[in-house]
């Protein structure tokens, strides 16, 4: 009997110095692992943005309409179509412009989509100018030296787009890209100037030539264009609400001038 109160006493003294020599973890409730910090974006947002960027023009056919009204229903148009001689051609230009923007977000774990509106007022254009000059005879017997200039620029001082976005978060970082309706207003010159001499053989000394010229403008100020957007980007969240925003931008404006604007961007906002 004495030998087992023995042995008993030996094994809970050894218990408790096993246990005496034992870190304090306290209670353990899972493994001690950081989760990753989830933002949220859902929600509305404004913000301001300032850009620069090229616009590319195409004046190739811009001022052919002007020039076929003024020879509308003649041998020289019919047979050597003079308002499509190439008189102009594609320009670039640089520009600057700010501007803001408003959307809103809905989200699913990291699957970001959004509606957005964007505005920036700059001042994007170019213009061209050109000419081109020919001798031939049409099939009445004339002998026809034509000259043909034109020259047109267009400044586009609103640009915008209203957009849908698809993004996915990465903690503060959400890619997008968008695509939608490009829209802008801008102030579009157009001339066109045909000019030149017919020789008619079979008239008398003296009577044997006829000179005529003609000129057309059209000033649109304010003039609505249209067409599509699109673009990539990349918003980061800095604080609770406040993010800025990093973003390029594709706009294309069909007639009467064929316009392309892209644009690089940097912008700040605010989600509520």
């Amino acid at each position: 009997m004495r030998r087992v109160v023995v042995a008993a006493a030996v094994g809970v003294m050894a218990q408790t110095a096993y246990a005496a020599d034992m870190p304090d973890y306290g209670p353990l409730r899972g493994a001690l692992v950081e989760t990753a910090r989830v933002v949220n974006w859902e929600g509305f947002y404004v913000g301001g943005q300032a850009g620069y960027g090229t616009s590319d023009m195409d004046f190739s056919d811009s001022t052919g309409s002007l020039a076929h009204q003024q020879l509308v229903l003649t041998t020289i148009e019919n047979e050597y179509n003079v308002s499509g001689w190439p008189v102009l051609g594609k320009k670039s230009a640089h520009g600057s412009g700010f501007g803001g923007f408003i959307g809103y977000n809905w989200q699913w774990d990291d699957v970001v989509l959004g509606l957005e509106a964007n505005y920036m007022h700059g001042n994007f254009g170019g213009s061209d100018s050109g000419g081109m000059g020919r001798s031939f005879t049409t099939s009445d017997g004339y002998t026809n030296g034509v000259y043909y200039s034109a020259d047109a620029t267009m400044k586009v001082k609103d640009i915008g787009s209203v957009r849908a976005r698809a993004a996915y978060a990465f903690g503060s970082f959400l890619p997008y890209a968008f695509g939608g309706v490009s829209l802008g207003q801008a102030d579009i010159v157009r001339t066109a100037s045909v000019s030149g001499t017919q020789v008619n053989p079979s008239a008398a000394p003296g009577f044997q030539n006829i000179n005529f010229s003609g000129s057309l403008s059209q000033v649109q100020n304010n003039h609505f264009i249209y067409g599509y957007a699109g673009g990539v980007g990349m918003d980061m969240m800095i604080t609770r609400g406040l993010f800025v925003r990093a973003e390029w931008e594709y706009l294309k404006f069909a007639a009467p001038i064929n316009t392309a604007v892209s644009t690089v961007r940097g912008g700040i906002g605010y989600k509520f």
